[in-house]
């Protein structure tokens, strides 16, 4: 098993410095956690995806904080995208 090697000069991810990365990824809706329908789109499969805005972000992500506006209510793949973890690092340094 390998371990990813930190960089030291990288500060820690947390809530108070996330760049919400994340909020850029395609989002599939793969279980029913009561996402609202505004916030859900089709990709050219039928299958639901996350709505993206204009802009590229997640339309349930509030532009002025930061934060997902339906965090009890988001999908199943935002709830198991883990802050800090090598997927996180990896779009954050995208």
């Amino acid at each position: 098993m390998t371990i990813p090697i930190m960089n030291v000069n990288e500060p820690e991810v947390s809530c108070s410095n996330c760049q919400a990365c994340c909020c850029r990824l395609e989002v599939m809706i793969i279980s029913d956690t009561g996402v609202p329908e505004r916030h859900i789109a089709f990709d050219e499969w039928g299958g639901e995806t996350m709505l993206r805005l204009a802009d590229g972000w997640c339309s349930a992500l509030d532009r002025n904080t930061f934060l997902c506006t339906i965090y009890e209510k988001r999908p199943w793949i935002c709830r198991e995208f883990e802050m800090g973890s090598y997927e996180c690092r990896e779009e954050r340094n995208r």
